[in-house]
């Protein structure tokens, strides 16, 4: 009886997610759907850069911010096709971005040498 119960509950939880979500797409531009933006935040600091090559998985097409904390100006490098460059200056800066092709997409820095995260497309 009690599997009833939390399965009702969740078929109602489940239900008004699905309308939700779709008054919300009626008239949207958004192409990616209900895919929330992943947000992977880069501090820059002392010379030293974090995350320092960590794995982040991600779907075609989803959005995705860089998010630069610095105290210091700089750039990123993106190997993508076509390849990309972001420059930052002191303070925070948020760099939109989406990947439409499966793989492994290496996001560095030069100056120091360094792979900062890598996001791997499905």
């Amino acid at each position: 009886m009690q599997r009833l119960r939390i399965g009702r509950a969740l078929g109602a939880v489940l239900a008004g997610t699905l309308l939700l979500g779709t008054a919300t797409a009626c008239g949207s531009e958004d192409k990616t759907g209900s895919e929330e933006t992943v947000v992977v935040d880069i501090t820059v600091e002392g010379g030293e850069i974090t995350p320092k090559g960590d794995r982040v998985k991600v779907s075609a097409g989803q959005p995705i911010d860089l998010v630069v904390t610095a105290d210091t100006a700089g750039s990123l490098h993106m190997h993508s096709d076509p390849e990309q460059e972001f420059a930052y200056e002191a303070g925070t800066k948020t760099f939109p971005i989406s990947i439409d092709r499966p793989g492994v997409i290496e996001v560095e820095s030069h100056d120091p040498p360094q792979i900062i995260v890598q996001l791997e497309v499905r």
